[in-house]
């Protein structure tokens, strides 16, 4: 009895020892690494500066912009304002009508645009008093810095050109509501060359984000579904 009590015990030690906590498992593997290498920054649309300045959106989403919420013989003035700065800037071959149909604008809407002019300096008047004429001058040099902007030209250009083919269509009677309405056609070209330079700053953050101050070219080291990458060593 003795000793089968004893073989009992011996059993019940090892059964409570199959019991006991198992191993920890054996560490994860690492997550495989490769090497990549740092591509180029991304770059300004239409060759525009790094540092452009870009109009805000107001309230309802759009651009601000001098040829937003102002009246209707100010768009007319703003329209031949681009007008102006397309037969002086857009020069190429497939640009060439641009400034014989001008000219043929300006004959056929002068009495309109004599109009507008006047109807300005009152509003300027209204609003600035008799000192109207420096504010009136000091907008409408942005009017032209705005048509001028370089990374837009070439936009610039073909949306010109199309209005001055409609406008030669045009008669007299009908033209303030053409420029009214044709205004805000060559006013896209800049909403969306300012969409297209969001989209750039966005891309370049995210790319700061992935490489911080690597030189493009430089080898990387990254882990197989990370986001960030270290450089390599030596």
């Amino acid at each position: 009895m003795r000793v089968l009590g004893g073989t009992a015990l011996v059993g019940a030690a090892a059964l409570a020892g199959c019991s006991g906590p198992h191993a920890p498992p054996p560490p994860a593997a690492p997550p495989p690494r490769k090497v990549v290498t740092v591509p180029p920054l991304p770059v300004p649309p239409n060759g525009a500066s790094a540092n452009l300045t870009v109009p805000p959106l107001d309230s309802s989403g759009l651009r601000q912009s001098v040829n937003r919420n102002i009246s209707d013989a100010q768009s007319i003035w703003n329209l031949r304002s681009a007008y102006n700065v397309a037969a002086l800037n857009c020069t190429s071959a497939r640009h060439a009508q641009l400034v014989p149909l001008y000219r043929a604008f300006l004959k056929t809407h002068a009495k309109a645009l004599a109009k507008a002019n006047r109807t300005i300096d009152q509003e300027f008047k209204a609003k600035y008093g008799a000192r109207f004429v420096g504010p009136r001058e000091q907008y409408m040099t942005s009017v032209y810095n705005h048509f001028a902007l370089p990374p837009t030209l070439a936009d610039f250009c073909d949306a010109t050109l199309a209005m001055a083919h409609d406008a030669a269509a045009v008669k007299p009677v009908e033209f303030e509501a053409f420029a009214v309405r044709s205004l805000p056609n060559i006013e896209v070209v800049f909403d969306a060359f300012y969409r297209r330079y969001d989209a750039y700053r966005s891309d370049v953050a995210a790319w700061h984000a992935q490489y911080g101050d690597a030189q493009p070219g430089a080898q990387m080291v990254v882990a197989s579904g990370a986001g960030k990458t270290e450089p390599t060593e030596g």
